[in-house]
């Protein structure tokens, strides 16, 4: 499953820098999360990042993009790869 930002976002900044995936960017009015590079921290942590640091709780599961946890660590492999690939994002 991807997670989502709510309109309860209240552009703190603190889920974007804890993202291992670079999933979260600032939208054009709050934080977004691309659905086809987050991983709810699969492989990386036990608990999303972004939902541990969150003072807002406006981080729930994304109901359009549910995936089992075999799929959310394949995804994991595939972004490691692309990230190794390409280098980080600025």
């Amino acid at each position: 499953m991807a997670l989502m930002i709510t309109d309860e976002c209240i552009n703190c900044d603190v889920c974007e820098p804890e993202c291992p995936n670079e999933a979260i960017s600032l939208g054009p009015e709050i934080y977004v999360i691309d659905p086809q590079r987050c991983t709810e921290c699969v492989g990386h942590f036990d608990q999303p990042q972004c939902v541990e640091v969150c003072p807002a709780d406006c981080i729930p599961v994304n109901p359009d993009h549910v995936e089992d946890p075999p799929t959310l660590r394949q995804k994991f492999f595939r972004l490691q790869v692309q990230l190794k690939d390409s280098g980080p994002r600025l």
